[in-house]
Protein backbone atom coordinates (compact mmCIF):
# COMPACT_ATOMS: atom_id res chain seq x y z
CA UNK A 1 0.00 0.00 0.00
CA UNK A 2 1.25 3.25 -0.73
CA UNK A 3 1.16 5.59 1.76
CA UNK A 4 0.24 9.28 1.56
CA UNK A 5 0.54 12.49 3.49
CA UNK A 6 -3.42 13.25 4.41
CA UNK A 7 -2.76 16.76 5.81
CA UNK A 8 -0.97 17.71 3.00
CA UNK A 9 -3.79 16.34 0.83
CA UNK A 10 -6.45 18.30 2.67
CA UNK A 11 -4.43 21.45 2.51
CA UNK A 12 -4.52 21.19 -1.51
CA UNK A 13 -8.15 20.40 -1.45
CA UNK A 14 -8.59 23.43 0.87
CA UNK A 15 -6.60 25.62 -1.38
CA UNK A 16 -8.51 24.26 -5.03
CA UNK A 17 -11.87 25.18 -3.17
CA UNK A 18 -11.45 28.78 -2.57
CA UNK A 19 -12.24 28.50 -6.72
CA UNK A 20 -15.22 26.70 -6.48
CA UNK A 21 -17.58 29.30 -7.12
CA UNK A 22 -15.69 30.46 -10.92
CA UNK A 23 -15.48 26.01 -11.38
CA UNK A 24 -19.16 25.64 -10.83
CA UNK A 25 -20.08 28.65 -13.16
CA UNK A 26 -17.89 27.26 -16.05
CA UNK A 27 -18.54 23.21 -15.45
CA UNK A 28 -22.68 23.14 -14.78
CA UNK A 29 -25.45 24.72 -15.90
CA UNK A 30 -28.41 26.94 -14.86
CA UNK A 31 -30.60 24.82 -13.01
CA UNK A 32 -33.86 26.93 -14.40
CA UNK A 33 -32.47 27.07 -17.71
CA UNK A 34 -31.40 23.20 -18.28
CA UNK A 35 -33.17 20.44 -19.53
CA UNK A 36 -35.28 18.36 -17.61
CA UNK A 37 -36.06 14.92 -18.35
CA UNK A 38 -40.05 15.50 -19.10
CA UNK A 39 -38.63 17.59 -22.02
CA UNK A 40 -37.51 14.25 -23.92
CA UNK A 41 -40.68 12.40 -22.97
CA UNK A 42 -44.43 12.38 -24.24
CA UNK A 43 -47.00 14.23 -22.14
CA UNK A 44 -48.87 12.53 -20.32
CA UNK A 45 -51.90 15.81 -19.91
CA UNK A 46 -52.11 16.22 -23.64
CA UNK A 47 -54.38 14.96 -25.56
CA UNK A 48 -51.97 13.92 -27.51
CA UNK A 49 -50.30 11.64 -25.60
CA UNK A 50 -52.03 7.76 -26.45
CA UNK A 51 -50.43 8.50 -30.22
CA UNK A 52 -46.67 9.69 -28.87
CA UNK A 53 -46.56 6.76 -26.55
CA UNK A 54 -47.59 4.45 -29.35
CA UNK A 55 -45.16 6.28 -31.94
CA UNK A 56 -42.01 5.62 -28.77
CA UNK A 57 -43.15 1.95 -28.33
CA UNK A 58 -43.01 1.42 -32.17
CA UNK A 59 -39.79 2.80 -32.42
CA UNK A 60 -38.27 0.24 -29.46
CA UNK A 61 -39.31 -2.34 -31.23
CA UNK A 62 -36.24 -2.79 -33.33
CA UNK A 63 -33.58 -2.06 -30.61
CA UNK A 64 -31.93 -5.42 -30.41
CA UNK A 65 -31.63 -7.52 -27.15
CA UNK A 66 -27.72 -6.59 -26.39
CA UNK A 67 -28.28 -2.66 -27.09
CA UNK A 68 -31.62 -2.97 -24.57
CA UNK A 69 -29.17 -4.98 -22.29
CA UNK A 70 -26.01 -1.98 -21.85
CA UNK A 71 -28.75 0.75 -22.17
CA UNK A 72 -30.53 -0.92 -18.94
CA UNK A 73 -27.11 -1.22 -17.14
CA UNK A 74 -26.12 2.27 -18.35
CA UNK A 75 -29.75 3.11 -16.57
CA UNK A 76 -29.05 0.99 -13.37
CA UNK A 77 -25.28 2.96 -13.09
CA UNK A 78 -26.50 6.15 -13.34
CA UNK A 79 -29.38 5.73 -10.87
CA UNK A 80 -27.38 4.38 -8.21
CA UNK A 81 -26.18 8.30 -7.39
CA UNK A 82 -26.72 8.15 -3.74
CA UNK A 83 -23.73 5.63 -3.55
CA UNK A 84 -21.92 8.28 -5.78
CA UNK A 85 -22.71 11.23 -3.43
CA UNK A 86 -22.32 9.14 -0.11
CA UNK A 87 -18.95 8.24 -1.68
CA UNK A 88 -17.29 11.72 -2.87
CA UNK A 89 -18.74 13.40 0.43
CA UNK A 90 -16.05 11.28 2.22
CA UNK A 91 -12.81 12.18 0.79
CA UNK A 92 -10.71 14.36 2.92
CA UNK A 93 -10.33 17.88 2.49
CA UNK A 94 -14.47 17.57 1.74
CA UNK A 95 -16.54 18.63 4.88
CA UNK A 96 -20.31 17.90 4.58
CA UNK A 97 -20.71 20.44 7.70
CA UNK A 98 -19.48 23.21 4.84
CA UNK A 99 -22.09 24.24 2.59
CA UNK A 100 -19.52 25.91 -0.04
CA UNK A 101 -16.89 24.74 -1.55
CA UNK A 102 -16.35 20.66 -2.23
CA UNK A 103 -19.69 19.78 -0.91
CA UNK A 104 -21.49 22.31 -2.81
CA UNK A 105 -19.98 21.00 -5.92
CA UNK A 106 -20.87 17.41 -4.77
CA UNK A 107 -24.05 18.36 -4.62
CA UNK A 108 -24.66 20.43 -7.88
CA UNK A 109 -23.14 18.06 -10.03
CA UNK A 110 -25.34 15.00 -8.52
CA UNK A 111 -28.52 17.01 -9.04
CA UNK A 112 -27.32 17.11 -12.77
CA UNK A 113 -26.39 13.59 -12.95
CA UNK A 114 -29.59 12.88 -11.41
CA UNK A 115 -31.62 13.74 -14.54
CA UNK A 116 -29.78 11.18 -16.30
CA UNK A 117 -31.67 8.12 -14.67
CA UNK A 118 -34.64 9.31 -14.37
CA UNK A 119 -35.15 10.33 -18.30
CA UNK A 120 -33.96 7.19 -19.50
CA UNK A 121 -35.85 5.05 -16.52
CA UNK A 122 -39.02 6.81 -17.67
CA UNK A 123 -38.45 6.06 -21.42
CA UNK A 124 -37.92 2.43 -20.71
CA UNK A 125 -41.19 2.34 -18.95
CA UNK A 126 -42.83 3.79 -21.28
CA UNK A 127 -41.15 1.76 -24.17
CA UNK A 128 -43.02 -1.45 -22.95
CA UNK A 129 -39.74 -3.84 -23.82
CA UNK A 130 -38.49 -3.91 -20.31
CA UNK A 131 -39.49 -5.86 -16.87
CA UNK A 132 -39.18 -2.94 -14.92
CA UNK A 133 -39.37 -4.78 -11.92
CA UNK A 134 -36.27 -6.71 -12.39
CA UNK A 135 -34.24 -3.57 -13.52
CA UNK A 136 -35.23 -1.77 -10.22
CA UNK A 137 -34.53 -4.93 -7.74
CA UNK A 138 -30.78 -4.07 -9.45
CA UNK A 139 -31.19 -0.93 -8.90
CA UNK A 140 -31.68 -1.55 -5.44
CA UNK A 141 -28.77 -3.96 -5.20
CA UNK A 142 -26.61 -1.97 -6.72
CA UNK A 143 -27.00 0.80 -4.29
CA UNK A 144 -27.27 -1.50 -1.13
CA UNK A 145 -24.23 -3.03 -2.26
CA UNK A 146 -22.29 0.24 -2.60
CA UNK A 147 -18.98 -0.61 -4.14
CA UNK A 148 -15.40 -0.34 -3.21
CA UNK A 149 -13.03 0.93 -5.92
CA UNK A 150 -9.70 0.93 -3.75
CA UNK A 151 -9.47 4.16 -3.71
CA UNK A 152 -10.28 4.74 -0.10
CA UNK A 153 -10.68 8.03 0.99
CA UNK A 154 -7.77 9.89 -0.82
CA UNK A 155 -8.80 12.88 -3.35
CA UNK A 156 -6.50 12.12 -5.79
CA UNK A 157 -7.44 8.81 -6.44
CA UNK A 158 -11.04 9.35 -6.55
CA UNK A 159 -10.27 12.36 -8.98
CA UNK A 160 -8.35 10.73 -11.28
CA UNK A 161 -11.02 7.91 -10.84
CA UNK A 162 -14.07 10.08 -12.24
CA UNK A 163 -12.58 11.86 -14.75
CA UNK A 164 -11.87 8.52 -16.57
CA UNK A 165 -15.10 6.96 -15.18
CA UNK A 166 -16.62 10.74 -17.15
CA UNK A 167 -14.93 10.14 -19.81
CA UNK A 168 -16.43 6.13 -20.43
CA UNK A 169 -19.62 7.06 -19.58
CA UNK A 170 -19.36 9.30 -22.23
CA UNK A 171 -18.66 7.31 -24.97
CA UNK A 172 -21.16 4.60 -24.20
CA UNK A 173 -23.95 7.05 -24.17
CA UNK A 174 -22.87 8.92 -27.07
CA UNK A 175 -22.82 5.16 -28.91
CA UNK A 176 -26.15 4.42 -28.07
CA UNK A 177 -27.22 7.28 -29.55
CA UNK A 178 -25.57 6.53 -32.73
CA UNK A 179 -26.71 2.96 -32.50
CA UNK A 180 -30.56 4.42 -31.62
CA UNK A 181 -30.40 6.66 -34.37
CA UNK A 182 -29.51 3.74 -36.68
CA UNK A 183 -32.36 1.68 -35.73
CA UNK A 184 -34.74 4.26 -36.45
CA UNK A 185 -35.25 5.82 -33.08
CA UNK A 186 -34.57 9.41 -33.15
CA UNK A 187 -36.28 10.37 -29.80
CA UNK A 188 -33.93 7.88 -27.86
CA UNK A 189 -30.98 9.07 -29.90
CA UNK A 190 -31.24 12.39 -29.06
CA UNK A 191 -32.14 11.56 -25.19
CA UNK A 192 -28.63 9.28 -24.89
CA UNK A 193 -26.69 12.32 -26.96
CA UNK A 194 -28.03 15.64 -24.56
CA UNK A 195 -26.80 12.55 -21.44
CA UNK A 196 -23.68 12.03 -22.93
CA UNK A 197 -22.98 15.57 -23.35
CA UNK A 198 -23.28 15.93 -19.68
CA UNK A 199 -20.82 13.69 -18.93
CA UNK A 200 -18.33 15.22 -21.79
CA UNK A 201 -18.67 18.59 -19.52
CA UNK A 202 -18.00 16.93 -15.67
CA UNK A 203 -15.69 15.11 -17.40
CA UNK A 204 -13.66 18.39 -18.38
CA UNK A 205 -14.59 19.37 -14.43
CA UNK A 206 -13.22 16.63 -12.83
CA UNK A 207 -9.86 16.65 -15.55
CA UNK A 208 -9.36 20.21 -14.51
CA UNK A 209 -9.17 19.40 -10.82
CA UNK A 210 -6.01 17.02 -11.87
CA UNK A 211 -4.42 19.53 -13.38
CA UNK A 212 -4.80 21.88 -10.52
CA UNK A 213 -2.87 19.32 -8.20
CA UNK A 214 -0.60 18.23 -10.90
CA UNK A 215 0.24 22.27 -10.58
CA UNK A 216 0.87 21.69 -6.77
CA UNK A 217 1.53 18.81 -6.04
CA UNK A 218 3.34 16.73 -9.27
CA UNK A 219 4.73 13.97 -7.01
CA UNK A 220 2.01 12.92 -5.03
CA UNK A 221 -0.59 12.92 -8.02
CA UNK A 222 1.58 11.20 -10.56
CA UNK A 223 2.37 8.45 -8.11
CA UNK A 224 -1.80 8.31 -7.62
CA UNK A 225 -2.13 8.20 -11.29
CA UNK A 226 0.28 4.87 -11.53
CA UNK A 227 -1.45 3.30 -8.73
CA UNK A 228 -5.03 3.90 -10.22
CA UNK A 229 -3.53 2.68 -13.90
CA UNK A 230 -1.72 -0.63 -11.92
CA UNK A 231 -4.85 -1.02 -10.09
CA UNK A 232 -7.00 -0.47 -13.18
CA UNK A 233 -10.25 1.26 -13.40
CA UNK A 234 -13.27 -0.72 -12.65
CA UNK A 235 -16.36 0.95 -13.46
CA UNK A 236 -19.25 1.25 -11.22
CA UNK A 237 -21.59 -1.53 -13.30
CA UNK A 238 -18.60 -3.77 -12.12
CA UNK A 239 -20.96 -4.32 -9.04
CA UNK A 240 -24.77 -5.27 -11.02
CA UNK A 241 -26.08 -8.25 -10.24
CA UNK A 242 -29.95 -9.48 -10.95
CA UNK A 243 -32.37 -11.31 -8.60
CA UNK A 244 -31.32 -14.22 -6.76
CA UNK A 245 -27.33 -13.56 -7.25
CA UNK A 246 -25.43 -13.34 -4.54
CA UNK A 247 -22.42 -11.98 -6.16
CA UNK A 248 -22.26 -10.21 -9.38
CA UNK A 249 -22.21 -12.29 -12.76
CA UNK A 250 -24.07 -10.23 -14.63
CA UNK A 251 -21.05 -7.48 -15.27
CA UNK A 252 -19.34 -10.07 -17.70
CA UNK A 253 -22.33 -11.01 -19.94
CA UNK A 254 -23.55 -6.69 -19.66
CA UNK A 255 -19.21 -6.25 -20.62
CA UNK A 256 -19.67 -8.58 -23.36
CA UNK A 257 -22.80 -7.16 -25.00
CA UNK A 258 -21.54 -3.48 -24.74
CA UNK A 259 -18.40 -4.79 -26.52
CA UNK A 260 -20.02 -7.09 -29.18
CA UNK A 261 -21.92 -3.62 -29.86
CA UNK A 262 -18.56 -1.44 -29.64
CA UNK A 263 -20.70 0.84 -26.92
CA UNK A 264 -17.44 0.31 -24.76
CA UNK A 265 -14.62 -1.88 -25.88
CA UNK A 266 -11.04 -2.96 -24.48
CA UNK A 267 -9.73 -0.23 -27.11
CA UNK A 268 -11.97 2.32 -25.56
CA UNK A 269 -9.82 1.78 -22.63
CA UNK A 270 -6.63 2.72 -23.92
CA UNK A 271 -7.99 5.55 -25.65
CA UNK A 272 -8.96 7.14 -22.93
CA UNK A 273 -5.61 6.82 -20.75
CA UNK A 274 -3.89 8.46 -23.75
CA UNK A 275 -6.11 11.22 -23.83
CA UNK A 276 -4.99 11.95 -20.51
CA UNK A 277 -1.72 11.17 -20.89
CA UNK A 278 -2.11 13.88 -23.08
CA UNK A 279 -4.75 16.59 -21.08
CA UNK A 280 -2.75 16.26 -18.15
CA UNK A 281 1.08 17.16 -20.18
CA UNK A 282 2.40 13.59 -18.56
CA UNK A 283 5.00 13.59 -20.37
CA UNK A 284 6.54 17.30 -20.03
CA UNK A 285 5.91 17.70 -15.99
CA UNK A 286 8.91 18.97 -14.36
CA UNK A 287 10.17 18.70 -11.04
CA UNK A 288 9.65 15.23 -10.06
CA UNK A 289 11.74 13.42 -7.92
CA UNK A 290 12.59 10.01 -8.26
CA UNK A 291 9.26 7.84 -7.38
CA UNK A 292 7.55 10.64 -9.61
CA UNK A 293 10.15 9.93 -12.93
CA UNK A 294 9.36 6.10 -12.29
CA UNK A 295 5.43 6.79 -11.94
CA UNK A 296 5.84 8.56 -15.10
CA UNK A 297 7.85 6.10 -16.93
CA UNK A 298 5.12 3.37 -16.13
CA UNK A 299 2.37 5.22 -17.54
CA UNK A 300 3.87 6.67 -20.69
CA UNK A 301 4.69 2.99 -21.37
CA UNK A 302 1.16 1.87 -20.73
CA UNK A 303 -0.78 2.66 -23.97
CA UNK A 304 1.21 0.49 -25.89
CA UNK A 305 0.88 -2.47 -23.34
CA UNK A 306 -2.67 -2.00 -23.60
CA UNK A 307 -2.42 -2.27 -27.45
CA UNK A 308 -1.19 -5.25 -27.52
CA UNK A 309 -4.00 -6.89 -26.31
CA UNK A 310 -6.89 -4.67 -26.88
CA UNK A 311 -9.70 -6.65 -28.36
CA UNK A 312 -8.98 -9.87 -27.44
CA UNK A 313 -11.65 -9.94 -24.91
CA UNK A 314 -14.31 -9.79 -27.57
CA UNK A 315 -16.76 -12.85 -26.99
CA UNK A 316 -19.32 -14.27 -29.38
CA UNK A 317 -22.95 -14.18 -28.53
CA UNK A 318 -23.80 -16.13 -25.16
CA UNK A 319 -26.56 -17.93 -24.74
CA UNK A 320 -27.46 -15.65 -21.65
CA UNK A 321 -30.82 -14.15 -20.26
CA UNK A 322 -30.77 -10.81 -18.68
CA UNK A 323 -33.90 -10.71 -16.39
CA UNK A 324 -34.69 -6.77 -16.96
CA UNK A 325 -35.84 -7.88 -21.01
CA UNK A 326 -39.31 -8.76 -22.12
Amino acid sequence: MIMYNKQHRTEVMFFLAKKMDSIIAEYLKNIDTNWQPSDFLPDTSSENFSSELKDLQEQCKELPYDYLAVLVGDVITEEALPTYESWLLDLEGISKDEPQGWSKWVRMWTAEENRHGDLLNKYLYLSGRINMRQMEISTQYLIADGFDIGTGTDPYKNFIYTSFQELATNISHRRTASLAKKHGNNQLSKICGVIAADELRHAKAYKSFITSIFEIDPNDIMVAFEYMMRKKIVMPAHFLRQAGEKISTTYSHFSDAAQRLGVYTSWDYTNILESLLIDWNIGNITGLNEQGEKAREYLMALPERFKKVAGRGIKAPLEYEFNWIK
